[in-house]
Formats: structure tokens, sequence, C-alpha cells
């Protein structure tokens, strides 16, 4: 994380808000996505589940469309299968 997100989150660690300024959005988009384990596919509903449990304001749908939208999440075109994109380890 580059920016500070605690501000957006409560005192259980879930996020409360997203932010509307980009860089820090994509920092607490980037904390969820954190939640997720790379190289493990996940159905809609699990994805659903996951989200829920780390944010507050009810809105699971923008934040799976923006974890996909911005990368961090992968699907296949029916939606009926996401996952996380191992990063490159590379230097």
């Amino acid at each position: 994380m580059n920016t500070d997100i605690t501000r957006f989150l409560d005192e259980d660690g879930k996020v409360k808000a997203l932010p509307a300024k980009r860089n820090i959005r994509f920092d607490v988009l980037n904390y969820i996505a954190a939640k997720f384990e790379c190289g493990r596919n996940y159905s809609e509903k699990e994805v659903n589940a996951t989200i829920n449990d780390w944010h507050s304001f009810g809105d699971y749908f923008i934040i799976r469309r923006e974890l996909v939208d911005s990368g961090l999440l992968s699907r296949t075109r029916d939606g009926s299968s996401y996952w996380k994109e191992e990063k490159d380890k590379t230097i």
C-alpha cells in the first residue's frame, strides 16, 4: 500500500467507504484484493462473501466490479469464475 487507508477502515479493519481520489481508492481495493489467494478459483458467490467480510457499507457489487476493472481480480467472460493473478516475482 502506498497510502495510509486507515481512515477508510472501521475498528474491525473493514472498509467503511470507498475514497473518491483514484490512487487512494486503488489502495483500498488492493487491501480487499489481498484477502484473496493467488492461484485459486472463486465462484461469484465466494467473491461476494469475501468482499462482504471486508466492507461495511453494503455494496459488494461495486467493489467486485472495480476489483476486476482495476486488474486486481480476473474473471471468466460469463462471471462464473474469478481468480487473483500471481504477480511476476522477477525484479
